[in-house]
């Protein structure tokens, strides 16, 4: 421990001789200070005394540069938070642009999805487009295309598409007079093996702009949806959300009503079920004709 004069005088007061004689500076580190403090000697102007870089936790200044003045000291700026790129649009990134597809015709429209390239189930498959009248009353959706769908050329074929066509029936509509229909995804998703699957969300949102297109094209005034997928996909929902949390509800497309129930295919292998989707039946109904007063 190094002490200094009045250290000393103040441990004589106090009758204890120290231990510690104060420590002289050696000549060499003397020296060093002397060549380093130099060159300010030289420089023009007044300026303020350089600290040792021997005194602890003292950074010497910056250089200076005859061109450019002295270098003030700035503390370094924060690094700017990283933000992921945006994913491009999956309708924006190949094929027909939304403004584009929301100013089409009929013709146009069809010529539109069959050459869509937005997803990888055009490819090697031939898209279902949708029928019904063109100016319709009710306008119903259903999920994905199937195989049945795909042989038949038109959507909810087979089975589910009869049950369909009586569910309707017993609301007095009927296809090819009231009812336009379509699928919200166009080309059937395939599983490895070659049998139907679920789309996924990019798949949907690729075919959605076509369905919204449809929609206004056909004029109708309810929606109804059949199951899950149609509707978590035209309502902005995860498509795995279950049904229950949309039905019993009127929901909203755009200015149009909709009304969620379950899909035909669920109901043949579910026949207790028929009784929600009777009370869903009852809810466009009415909405329709509350819309017709």
């Amino acid at each position: 421990m190094n002490v200094n004069e009045r250290d000393e005088v103040f441990l004589a007061e106090m009758g204890i001789t120290p231990l510690w004689r104060l420590r002289r500076q050696p000549a060499a580190e003397e020296q060093v200070e002397e060549q380093v403090a130099a060159p300010a000697a030289v420089e023009a102007g007044p300026v303020a005394e350089a600290p040792s870089i021997h005194a602890p936790g003292v950074i010497p200044p910056p250089p200076r540069d005859p061109a450019w003045g002295e270098i003030p000291r700035t503390s370094a700026p924060a690094p700017a938070p990283w933000t992921p790129p945006a994913a491009p649009a999956v309708e924006e990134e190949q094929g027909d642009s939304l403004d584009a597809i929301a100013a089409m015709g009929w013709d146009e429209l069809r010529d539109a999805i069959a050459r869509c390239t937005r997803c990888g189930d055009c490819a090697g498959r031939k898209p279902v487009y949708g029928a019904g009248p063109r100016q319709a009353r009710w306008f119903v959706a259903a999920g994905a295309s199937s195989v049945a769908d795909e042989a038949a050329g038109a959507p909810l074929a087979g089975e589910a598409g009869k049950l369909l066509d009586n569910m309707l029936a017993a609301v007095d509509l009927a296809r090819e007079r009231d009812v336009y229909v379509t699928n919200l995804v166009k080309c059937r998703p395939t599983s490895t093996n070659g049998g139907d699957r679920a789309p996924t969300a990019e798949e949907a949102a690729a075919c959605r702009p076509f369905v919204e297109r449809e929609l206004v094209l056909t004029g109708a005034g309810v929606v109804l949806t059949l199951g899950q997928i149609a509707a978590n996909g035209l309502l902005g929902k995860p498509l795995q959300e279950p049904l229950a949390g949309t039905r019993g509800k009127t929901h909203a497309l755009g200015a149009v009503p909709l009304v969620a129930t379950l899909h035909p295919g669920e109901l043949l292998r579910r026949g207790g079920d028929k009784a929600l989707a009777w009370a869903d039946l009852c809810r466009a109904r009415a909405v329709d004709a509350g819309r017709s007063r």
